[in-house]
Order: C-alpha cells, then sequence, then structure tokens
C-alpha cells in the first residue's frame, strides 16, 4: 500500500488521523482501538501527562476486533507550540482487511533515514502500490517519539510512519515480503517473534570491497537507546569478517527474552558520508492471564540497579534511583479500575502515583482490555476515521446526525469550509439527518484532516489524495548514425508536465548550461538532443518515470575513409625542407604521423597541419634522423597512409667539435695523443690520413690512423718532438670531396736557468737576479720558484708558492749572521724543469733601528741639549754608538756634531749662533752601517726661553688638608718654569718662621715638612712661584684637628614620669673641627656606674626614657668631633629623682628634682609650680640642602665624584639629574647616600660626561634640589705630549691656552 504522507498541523491543534482504504476505494467501518506509550523524558522527570481534546469515545476498544483501528489525538510537542509540557505519547494504528493471507508493513523493515531528512520526507510523495499487492492484508502504525523517530522530530505533530509493536500473532506464520536492499547493508536483520526467556539473533551484513576501513554500526532500540551500553548476560554484539568474500558480520544475540525486550530495533551503518539504516521489530509472547487477581503495581515494577535485571533493555535505568520499597503483599485500591475510568493522557500520572515503573507493559494489557465505547449525542454515525480519493476524482463525506436541528460546520485543517456560489469545489447536501459534503476535482491540496463539529461535539477524518503513477505510452527508439550527426531521442508519457529523468549507462545524463546533452518537453512527449554526436555517445539510453521505464540503445559509428592523395617516397638532402601531404574524406578526422613507428610529436622544427581534407607534415630544416618510413594514421580507422624518405648528405669534417684555437693540438712529450674528428656523409666516405706526402696507414704501430662510423682518429702512442706538424684528412664519397687539416704541437718542460746572483745583502733579507733557460720546451715561461738553504744544510726551503713572473726577488726572514744559498726553478705550462746551480754563500747583516723619543732638553743661546731613547731593534751586529746631526732650517746641509760616537742618550750641540733655527736629528751606528735617522719634528730655535711658572697643585691638597696633633706634615707641590723659579712662602700673609716649619726648594718642586704638628700651625699657607715678571700662586689650606672640650654646662629642664628632659651649651672649643655629635651618659646616685643612653647625639636638648621610679639620677655629656669624644664630660649639678605618682616629695631634698603627675616643688623656695602640658615635637620637615654642590673640574680618565648633604624628616628619595635628565641604571655612575650626604661618583669621565649635575630630593613635605657644573678636561697629558717629542715650552703653551679656553667660558 502507499506510505501516507505527513499532515500539517491544524490550527486549532486537533490530532491528525489516517486510514488506508482497501483494493476498491471502499471504506470499511472502523473500529477504534488505544496504545499510548509515555515519553521517556517525562516518566524521568515525573511531568504531568499531556492533556488531548478529550475525545474520549473514539479511543475505546470493542471485544470483537474490526477492521480499522484509529489514532488517537496528540497535543503539538514544544517545537511547535514553543511552551514546555512534555512531548506527544505514542499512538499506535493499525488496519486489518476482513479477508486477505499476506501482511504488509507501512514502512519497510530497511529503509535509509538520514537524521537530517525529516522535512524532505514529510513532503515526498507516496509511491504506488505494486498491483499483486491491492488486495493483500494492510497494517499501520505510528512511531512515537520514543520509537524509531529521528531527534528533530519528537517535537512535530505529525509522525513518521513505520513499523509498529510487530505483526499480529494471527499473522506471525505469514510469509514477510523482503524488502530492496540499500546502499552498504547487503542483508538486513528481519522483524521475527519469541517466547519468553527465548533467544534470538539478528544479523546485518555490509560489503567491504569498495571500503577502505570498517563501518561504523550501531544498535538501538527505539529511537534513542543505545544497546553498546546494555551488552552484559541478556545482551551480545558480535562483529566478523570474511578475507574471501570481504564482508563484515554484525550480529546481536538477545538471551533469556523478557516481556519487555517487545519493540522497535534500529540497526545504523555509517562509513564517512554515506549513512543506512534499517528497522525491525522483535515481538515476545506471553501468556494470557487475567486481571482479577493481579497486583498490578508490582507486576509492572522495575527490578532497581543493584538486583539481578539491572541493566536491561528497558527504559527504567534512566529514571531517578530510589531504594527499593517493601511492598504490601495486597493492593489497597484497585488501579485497574482508576485506568479504565481515566483518560489516555491520564494513564502517566496514575502510573507514576501508584509507583509503575514498566508504563510499556501496562498500556499492553490494557489493550487487551475490552472497552466500552461511549455513545455521541450529536452524532448518529460519525465520519469514517480515513478516506482515499484518487488524484482528480470527487469524496463524499457523510455524516448522520441524532439531532436535524443541530447547526453543522465543516472544518479543513483547523479552517472552516464556507460554501460560495461561484465555486463548484465543494458541495454541501442535506438528506434527512444526513449531512454530505462533496469534494470535486480532488488535488493534492485536498490531501488534509478535515473535522465537522455539530454544536459541541466534533468528529474528525482523514482524507488521503492518491496520485497515479506516470506511465510510458511511447517508449525510446533504438538510433544507429555516424558521428557529427544529430541525434534526438523522443518519449511520450500518460501524463503532462509530468517528472521524468534521463539515464545513459545507469548514469543520469547531466543537463547543465555546458553539457553536451539538451532535454526538452513538449506536453507529453520529452526529447534528449546531442547536436554533434561523437562515438563516446555510444550506449544505452533509457527514461524513467515514476510508473515504468523505457531505453534504447544508441550506435554511433565512423564515417567511410577515401583517400584522395596518397603519400609519395621522397629523396631530400640534407638540411632542405621536406613536406609530407595527403588528402582523406572526412575532412574533419584526425590522425597521428609516425616514423619508423615512433609518435611525431610537433616542436619548433616540426609542424603538423590539418585543414579540412588535407593532412601536412612539414620539416623546416632535414636531418639524419628524419630518413625512414613515414606513416599517416586516420584516427578511429584502421586504414593507414605511408611513405619511404632518404635523406643525402655530401661528406664533411667537423673539426669545430674539437674546439681548438686554430686546429692546434697541443700535447707534452711522451704522452699517448688519440685525436678523434666527427665526419659525415651519407652515404659513409673513405677516410685518408696524411702527413706531408706519407700516408698514415692503419697497420702503423707507433702511429696509425682508424675509421669508426661518423668519426675518424689519429693516434700515437709516445709522442717525440718529431711528430710536430701539421696532418691532412682527405674525405670521399658519392657525393663529393671534403678536406682538413689539423696541427700538432709537441711541447717539454724547460731546461734549468742558470745561477742566480746576490748583489745585494740586508740584515734578513737579500736581492737576487738571474738570466731565462735557454731552452723554454716549445711553451711560454709561466714563472719561477725560488729556493735556500743553509750553507751547513742540506735541506733546502721553498720561498715562493706563487710564480714569479719577474727575474729578480729579494728573500726575507733570514737569520743575521748565518750564510745562505739559493736556486732557480723554471716553470711552464709543461712541468717545472731541474734546479739551476746554487748561488755563491751570502750572509745577512742588519743595522739598528731609529733611536726612539728625540725630544729638546734644554736651549739656551748658543747650545741645544737633545735627548733620545736606545732603538727598538738593535739586531745581531750590536749598538756602537750615536752620530748627531744637525742642520740650519731651510738647509739641507748636515754637520755632524760630535766627531766620535757617543754611547750616552743625551747631548749638547755647542758653538751655535743665537737665533738662529736648527734641525736635528740621530742615527745609530753598528758594524752593518748607520740606522734610519730620527729627526724632530720642528725647527728648535737658538734661544733662552722664558717659561712661566705654573704650580701644579696635587689634588688631595686642592682641599683643606687635615692633620692631628703631633703628627708629621710633609707637602711636596710640584711647579714649572724657566728659568729656575723663585719659590716664596707666606702664612696668613706673614713669612713663615724657619723653626717652626721647615721648607726646601728644587728645580722642580717645593716641600713644606713639620716634623710635629700644633695647633697653632693651621691656616691658609700660600706659595708664589716666580720667573722674571711671570708669578703664579696658590694657597694650601692647612688645619690640624685635636679633641673637643666638654660641654660647658648641663641641666635638668624637667622631669616627669620616667622622663628627664636634658639642655646643654657646646664646648668652648672645639677642636679646630666642627662639633658631630655627643654622647649622653647616665648614672644611678647609690651605684654611680655610668651607663651610655645615646651616642652620635646632633642637638643640644634631649629627653631621656624609661627610667626607673624610685631611682635618682645624674647626667653628664661627651662632646665629639672627627678626633673623637672629648677628655673630660660634663655632669649636672643636681640629680633626678624619679617618684611614684601621689607621693610628695622630701623636705630634705635640697637639689633633686621630683617626678610628680602634674607639678613639681623646688624645696629651696618651697614655691610649687604647675607642669605645663606639653605637645610632641614635629620632627618632620622637608627637604633643605645643608652643604650645595660646587662647580668641579675634572681631568679625562680619572674618577671624579660630587658631594652634597640634605636633611629631612622622613628620609628623602634622592635623584641625580644630567642636564635635566634622570640618571637611571648607568653603569658609569655610582650614587651613595649616608647619613644625609649624597655623594654622585663619575667613573672615568669623558668630555662627553660634562654639563650642569642636579640633586634632586623628595619627600612627602615637598622637595629641594642644588646644581653644580662639571668640567672635564680633555686633549693630552703632560706625558703623552713629551712622548710625541714635544718641547716643553710648547706644552706650556699649550696648557696656558687650554686654560684661557676654559675661563673664558
Amino acid at each position: 500500500m502507499p506510505e501516507p504522507t505527513k499532515k500539517d498541523e491544524t490550527p486549532n491543534g486537533q490530532p491528525e488521523e489516517s486510514v488506508a482504504p482497501d483494493s476498491n476505494g471502499v471504506l470499511p467501518l472502523p473500529e477504534i482501538s488505544l496504545e499510548v506509550s509515555p515519553p521517556p523524558e517525562a516518566v524521568a522527570e515525573g511531568q504531568e501527562p499531556v492533556e488531548t481534546d478529550g475525545t474520549q469515545p473514539e479511543h475505546a476498544e470493542p471485544a470483537e476486533p474490526e477492521p480499522v483501528q484509529a489514532v488517537a489525538a496528540q497535543e503539538p510537542g514544544p517545537a511547535e507550540n514553543g511552551s514546555n509540557q512534555p512531548q506527544p505519547v505514542e499512538v499506535g494504528v493499525k488496519e486489518q482487511a476482513e479477508s486477505g493471507n499476506t501482511t504488509e508493513k507501512g514502512e519497510g523493515p530497511c529503509s535509509p533515514r538520514p537524521p537530517d531528512e525529516d522535512d524532505a520526507a514529510a513532503t515526498t510523495p507516496s509511491p504506488t502500490p505494486r498491483p499483486e499487492e491491492a488486495n493483500t492484508l494492510k497494517k499501520l502504525s505510528i512511531e512515537l517519539p520514543n520509537d524509531s523517530v529521528p531527534l528533530p522530530e519528537m517535537g512535530r505533530k505529525d509522525s513518521v510512519w513505520s513499523l509498529g509493536e510487530g505483526q499480529a500473532p494471527e499473522d506471525l506464520d505469514k510469509p514477510i515480503d523482503t524488502p530492496p536492499r540499500s546502499t552498504l547493508l547487503i542483508e538486513s536483520p528481519q522483524s521475527a517473534s519469541m517466547p519468553v526467556g527465548g533467544d534470538i539473533s539478528f544479523v546485518a551484513k555490509v560489503e567491504a570491497k569498495d571500503l577502505l576501513r570498517k563501518p561504523t554500526v550501531k544498535w538501538f532500540k527505539g529511537k534513542w537507546m543505545d544497546l553498546a551500553s546494555k551488552t552484559g548476560k541478556h545482551l551480545q554484539l558480535k562483529e566478523t569478517f570474511d578475507r574471501q568474500t570481504k564482508i563484515h558480520t554484525f550480529e546481536m544475540h538477545i538471551i533469556k527474552a523478557k516481556e519487555n525486550y517487545a519493540g522497535n530495533y534500529r540497526c545504523e551503518v555509517t562509513y564517512k558520508d554515506k549513512f543506512d539504516s534499517c528497522s525491525f521489530d522483535l515481538e515476545v509472547k506471553e501468556a494470557e492471564t487475567g486481571s482479577q487477581n493481579i497486583d498490578i503495581r508490582s507486576a509492572f515494577k522495575r527490578s532497581s540497579e543493584g538486583q539481578e535485571d539491572a541493566g536491561e533493555l528497558d527504559f527504567s535505568g534512566l529514571l531517578k534511583h530510589r531504594e527499593p520499597k517493601q511492598e504490601d503483599e495486597t493492593p489497597d485500591v484497585d488501579v485497574w479500575d482508576i485506568l479504565k475510568n481515566a483518560r489516555p493522557d491520564q494513564y502517566e500520572k496514575i502510573a507514576f502515583m501508584y509507583g509503575i515503573t514498566d508504563l510499556r507493559g501496562l498500556l499492553r494489557r490494557m489493550k487487551k482490555i475490552p472497552k466500552q465505547e461511549k455513545k455521541s449525542e450529536a452524532f448518529a454515525k460519525k465520519l469514517e476515521p480515513a478516506y482515499q480519493v484518487d488524484k482528480g476524482g470527487k469524496i463524499r463525506l457523510v455524516v448522520d446526525l441524532a439531532d436535524p436541528t443541530v447547526d453543522l460546520k465543516w472544518y479543513k485543517n483547523g479552517q472552516e469550509i464556507r460554501p460560495s456560489p461561484n465555486q463548484r469545489k465543494y458541495i454541501f447536501e442535506h438528506k434527512g439527518t444526513q449531512r454530505i459534503m462533496v469534494i470535486n476535482n480532488c488535488s493534492v491540496n485536498d490531501d488534509a484532516a478535515y473535522s465537522v463539529a455539530a454544536g459541541d461535539e466534533k468528529c474528525a477524518t482523514e482524507l488521503f489524495v492518491k496520485e497515479l503513477p506516470v506511465k510510458i505510452v511511447k517508449g525510446v527508439e533504438p538510433v544507429k548514425t555516424t558521428v557529427n550527426e544529430r541525434i534526438e531521442l523522443e518519449c511520450e508519457v500518460s501524463e503532462e508536465g509530468a517528472q521524468v529523468k534521463w539515464m545513459k549507462n545507469g548514469v543520469e545524463v547531466p543537463t547543465g548550461v555546458r553539457s553536451r546533452y539538451r532535454v526538452k518537453s513538449e506536453g507529453t512527449k520529452h526529447f534528449l538532443v546531442i547536436d554533434d554526436a561523437s562515438r563516446e555517445d555510444t550506449g544505452t539510453y533509457s527514461i524513467m518515470a515514476s510508473g515504468g521505464t523505457s531505453e534504447a540503445h544508441v550506435q554511433v559509428d565512423l564515417k567511410p575513409l577515401k583517400i584522395y592523395q596518397d603519400l609519395q617516397d621522397m629523396k631530400v638532402m640534407l638540411g632542405q625542407p621536406l613536406k609530407l601531404h595527403c588528402e582523406i574524406y572526412p575532412g574533419n578526422v584526425p590522425g597521428r604521423w609516425y616514423r619508423n613507428g615512433q609518435l611525431i610529436q610537433p616542436n619548433d622544427r616540426i609542424t603538423i597541419i590539418h585543414r579540412n581534407k588535407v593532412h601536412r607534415l612539414e620539416i623546416e630544416s632535414s636531418s639524419l634522423h628524419d630518413s625512414g618510413d613515414y606513416t599517416f594514421v586516420p584516427e578511429g580507422y584502421s586504414q593507414s597512409l605511408s611513405a619511404k624518405i632518404h635523406i643525402i648528405d655530401p661528406p664533411r669534417v667537423h673539426l669545430d667539435s674539437l674546439n681548438f684555437p686554430d686546429n692546434m693540438v697541443t700535447i707534452v712529450a711522451g704522452n699517448k695523443l688519440r685525436l678523434e674528428i666527427p665526419i659525415s656523409g651519407e652515404p659513409a666516405p673513405r677516410v685518408v690520413w696524411m702527413k706531408g706526402e706519407r700516408v698514415i696507414l692503419e697497420s702503423g704501430h707507433r702511429v696509425r690512423a682508424e675509421t669508426y662510423g661518423d668519426q675518424t682518429s689519429l693516434t700515437i702512442d709516445i709522442t717525440e718532438r718529431e711528430d710536430s706538424g701539421n696532418y691532412k684528412i682527405v674525405l670521399q664519397n658519392e657525393a663529393g670531396e671534403a678536406t682538413a687539416s689539423v696541427k700538432i704541437k709537441v711541447v717539454d718542460i724547460p731546461d734549468p736557468p742558470e745561477a742566480p746572483l746576490v748583489p745585494v745583502v740586508g740584515g734578513d733579507w737579500c736581492s737576487m737576479t738571474w738570466e731565462p733557460p735557454k731552452y723554454d720546451g716549445g711553451s711560454p715561461m709561466l714563472g719561477y720558484f725560488i729556493e735556500r738553504k743553509k750553507k751547513q744544510s742540506s735541506r733546502w726551503m721553498r720561498l715562493n708558492f706563487d710564480l714569479i713572473k719577474e727575474t729578480s726577488f729579494e728573500p726575507k726572514k733570514m737569520i743575521e749572521g748565518v750564510p745562505y744559498e739559493v736556486r732557480i726553478f723554471a716553470v711552464n705550462a709543461i712541468g717545472v724543469s731541474k734546479p739551476s746551480e746554487p748561488s755563491k754563500a751570502f750572509t745577512p747583516l742588519a743595522v739598528t733601528s731609529e733611536p726612539t723619543m728625540l725630544v729638546v732638553d734644554d736651549v739656551t743661546d748658543d747650545t741645544v741639549t737633545v735627548k733620545w731613547r736606545p732603538p727598538e731593534t738593535i739586531g745581531a751586529a750590536g749598538l756602537d754608538g750615536y752620530l748627531v746631526e744637525y742642520c740650519i732650517e731651510g738647509g739641507n746641509d748636515w754637520v755632524v756634531s760630535n766627531k766620535e760616537l757617543t754611547e750616552k742618550t743625551k747631548y749638547t750641540i755647542t758653538g751655535l749662533t743665537p737665533g738662529s733655527k736648527i734641525l736635528v736629528r740621530v742615527r745609530a751606528i753598528n758594524a752593518a752601517g748607520p740606522s734610519p735617522p730620527r729627526t724632530l719634528q720642528h725647527a728648535v730655535l737658538v734661544k733662552e726661553v722664558i717659561e712661566p711658572p705654573k704650580i701644579r697643585v696635587p689634588r688631595h691638597l686642592k682641599q683643606t688638608y687635615t692633620r692631628r696633633v703631633g703628627e708629621a706634615v710633609n707637602l711636596v707641590v710640584p711647579f714649572m718654569g724657566k728659568p729656575r723659579p723663585k719659590v716664596t712662602w707666606l702664612k696668613e700673609g706673614k713669612p713663615i718662621e724657619p723653626t717652626h716649619v721647615s721648607i726646601r726648594n728644587t728645580d722642580c718642586d717645593s716641600i713644606i715638612f713639620i716634623r710635629k704638628a700644633e695647633r697653632s700651625h693651621s691656616g691658609k699657607y700660600e706659595m708664589t712661584v716666580q720667573v722674571e715678571n711671570h708669578v703664579d700662586t696658590a694657597i694650601i689650606d692647612i688645619q690640624i684637628v685635636d679633641l673637643p672640650g666638654p660641654p660647658q654646662c648641663v641641666t635638668i629642664e624637667d622631669v616627669w614620669g620616667g622622663n628627664v628632659a636634658l639642655v646643654w651649651t657646646p664646648p668652648k672649643d672645639n677642636g679646630n673641627a666642627p662639633i658631630t655629635g655627643y654622647t649622653i651618659q647616665k648614672a644611678d646616685k647609690k651605684t654611680m656606674e655610668w651607663f651610655t643612653c645615646i651616642e652620635q647625639y646632633h642637638r643640644t636638648c634631649i629627653t631621656i626614657t624609661e627610667l626607673v621610679v624610685g631611682n635618682e639620677y645624674f647626667f653628664r655629656i661627651y662632646s665629639e668631633n672627627m678626633c673623637g669624644l672629648s677628655e673630660a664630660a660634663t655632669v649636672t649639678k643636681k640629680s633626678a629623682l624619679i617618684v611614684k605618682e601621689g607621693i610628695s616629695p622630701h623636705d630634705t631634698a635640697q637639689h633633686q628634682y621630683h617626678a610628680q603627675p602634674h607639678s613639681f616643688t623646688l624645696p629651696p623656695t618651697g614655691m610649687q609650680l604647675k607642669t605645663h602640658e606639653f605637645n610632641d615635637r614635629d620632627f618632620k620637615e622637608a627637604p633643605k640642602f645643608t652643604q650645595p654642590l660646587i662647580n668641579t673640574f675634572a681631568i679625562a680618565g680619572y674618577n671624579a665624584t660630587l658631594n652634597c648633604s640634605v636633611r629631612a624628616n622622613p628620609r628623602p628619595k634622592v635623584i641625580w639629574m644630567k642636564n635635566k635628565i634622570a640618571i637611571l641604571d648607568d653603569p658609569r655612575y655610582r650614587m651613595f647616600s649616608n647619613q644625609g650626604v649624597c655623594t654622585l661618583e663619575i667613573r672615568k669621565p669623558s668630555p662627553y660626561d660634562g654639563g650642569m649635575y642636579t640633586c634632586k630630593a623628595i619627600n612627602d613635605l615637598g622637595e629641594a634640589q642644588v646644581d653644580c657644573k662639571l668640567e672635564v678636561k680633555g686633549g693630552f697629558t703632560f706625558y703623552e705630549l713629551m712622548q710625541r717629542g714635544v718641547p716643553l715650552h710648547l706644552i706650556d703653551k699649550y696648557i696656558n691656552e687650554h686654560k684661557i679656553v676654559e675661563q673664558e667660558k
């Protein structure tokens, strides 16, 4: 029977019903039965059942079976109305005929069902039933969401038609039609029945010939239960593979089946993008038992997880786990009566209330209980559950009313059908109590759910419009034609506008825009057109319609071949064009050219042309390889055209391939020469070799000629000098004659040169010359190799690895005083000659290097004194002395000043003319001769030079020089000046007494010495250096320090609690140094042992805390400077008594202070003073620099420091900046901060480090900063200038000029 299509949901939510008619289209009387299965979600979550429309009488099942079973109502799921209601319950529909002997299922046991094709299935028309199945028994069922419906369809009102609960018991023995096999499954599991406790196996087979790997197979019960997780003692899954047949076998074994194992099962096969599935049913038979004495609450309960049946094929494993409860032996209520009187949508709720978990088994039992149908009050006879009509026919829907006066309304899919005078689609008739609606010219749009309402009651039915199959009226006829012709296949079908499909060899014909095939239709005729047929179009073409298929064979053959002009045999000269020409019919047939059986491909030299009937092969320049048999083969034909081509070539000698300049072959004497020269010619030429008039034969021993095919050769086994000369080659054949000549030159190594000469000898080198060899070996000279050895040695050492092309050389790196010999090798392209005779022995000796650091030491009106240092290299000949020479500036006459060599490195040139300028040079003399001279860079003016004095105060004396009393003072102050300056010392502007301070002056420094320093030696010492009118002064501050005196007066300012306030004044004598702090001590009057309270205290007032109550204390204070603590301390005259609160002071305490809560009493006067309440002093203050930065000069390369001091509370953050940019993580700078003293050290500064430096202190109360300027003196140091030989007066001038520039800055 045809598969019913899915129905759209009606707007008012009414259920859709369907029924299949019998073979003649007459509907039997209906009998309604109900099968309800709850969704697993509702059972697991305990939700309320879904409400139906309340048409209770339609769900009753009579005692006697009747032909038709109707569909119960179901509400739309959450996917449609958006509510949170559970999914609809399962409703089964069965249709049985009164007579028949076969059973067919609504959906085949094996049908592919991809999970995403639910919508497509809803619109697919039902297939046409086969004629032999028209009178068979029909059976339909609707799968519920918990059966085999895909997940996207659970929320839809319409359902997928498939197998329900299996075959009826009376149909078990009837044969089942085998459905067609799917694309993957070659054998599908079949539906079966079995008794309770039996075993059964289901087998699925997949062919693996076209599969690269094993497919994936899953077994399901219902829609969603994966049986892979339920394997155990009752379920086993097995898979095998037969390598011979290449078939995968998948088996499912059910062991000791129970009643709840019955239901719908599904097998799914997946391989890459392919999918196949098969559904089958299992029916488990059980004995009929009455329900009068059965406690259904215990009969339909599942075992818990921990019991024997846990994990079997039921849905109870998905429910919430509860502990098993002890059930009563006898039921308290009759649940059967409750279920009989309840609506179907209340079954789930009742089962949940009374603890019934096997809801499926409960519903099966209820199906077997006879039900009484409730009679309708409005309808005497309702609509049939379903109607079926052919497309284009008409149908009558008839109801019989109990009350004819009741208003009647007809609905289609929930929409009211209103009569219209202009349309004859729907006709409404009244015949007594009957109400009839006639639907004319039924179409697919009329396939819908219809209902009629009479008052408050309503009955419904469903109309199925059956589409007739499209049949082939006139089939496709066979066609036989030739290529390039037009083919048109024609077929006529029974219905206009029908959908057909054209196939070629079982494959659908492509009909796209670029396809060779065109499909057209004219009414009921359909055409397949091929405009330009080819041999590939040969095949079997078929057209498929829903009601039949027609096929025909199309044969496309080639046209007969006709040769208008055949190929001709040809002879072509080598290098001339070759053209082959032929003409055949048909002209559009391509072909292939062959030479000696090899396919010819077109290239730059070969051109293949095809124009209509003409086929041409053109070779631009023929070659010998082009000779042979040529064949042209038309494509698709067995005939061919052939011709023979012969290439003629005169003889030639190909000397260019030798790549010898001027055809000259050079060979080394003694080697074997084989000269191979390519030749050509067709036929093969005769070759003759000649030298002069002598013919070289092939039978010669040392010299012979040979010819092999396309080349000839000349062989000389051992070449000699006499083999040089011209060789002639003569070639002859039928096409002509050719000659060529080759020149052979035999070369050898040169003769050895003559013995070399050594004209000049140096300290570690010599100069040698030689003459070229007399015979160069027939090859140009490439160069020479030189070797040397010590005279007493026999080991020669090569001096050059690169050839020397000249005939002179200077060997170097020889040892002085050792005799050597040298020899020569001549080299040409052939090799190295024998060595020449050795030269005469020679001994190298070297003069010393020039003297170093020549400078002017002194200049007078008629003398110049110079000094120098010895040469850096003296050599093996030693150093005999020095020779001093001078000349007048502008002249070139050097006068020797010392007639005899001087061994000293200082010499005074006398007898000079005052005011003249001279240049001085010095040479070092040894046995090898004078060394290169060392000359002064500048001319020296012979005149006494006055150098202004300059005091070079040492760095440590630029600041205050501090020493303690009793230590020695020894200061050295260097200075410069010429002539010898006059040095004077003053202290505080007065001359220094020699008895107190010793002063000693030299030419370059002055020393001041004090054996035992006293404080009276402190002061500023002024040093004056004078040369004529030039004066330079320097002040040195000397400070002699000593221990300070004690503080002048220490008094007790106040006493309160355990605290004493002390005040004192600084000492009169600070020891000639600032006071750096004070040390405060305390002593108990009883023991008078002194303990230090605080050290390094800077203020002159303090509060001593944490004193012991009841003790009486004295206090003393030491002052401290850089030398240490004062020798004595100042003690308080009075003592401080620490008294408890509430105790009056003693009257006898004449000189004591007492600690009281609010006042203290001075006993001598008897006055009682009120103490003031003092607030704690706030020591916080903003940063303040107590010692600023000072401008500093630094010397390049020597470390420099910048110092300043700051006072602040809390401790400030110190930031150093250069040119307003903070100095961060620079390794050239180091920053220190100790006791408020901030120091910045600059390591080896350069002129780049000069600039404005800033020290900035920041805390919470404010900030402060100080600046200074740092200048780094660059240029050369005095020592560097002395090393460069600059005179002292020029050095002084340079320094003075640099100082003036710094002052201007």
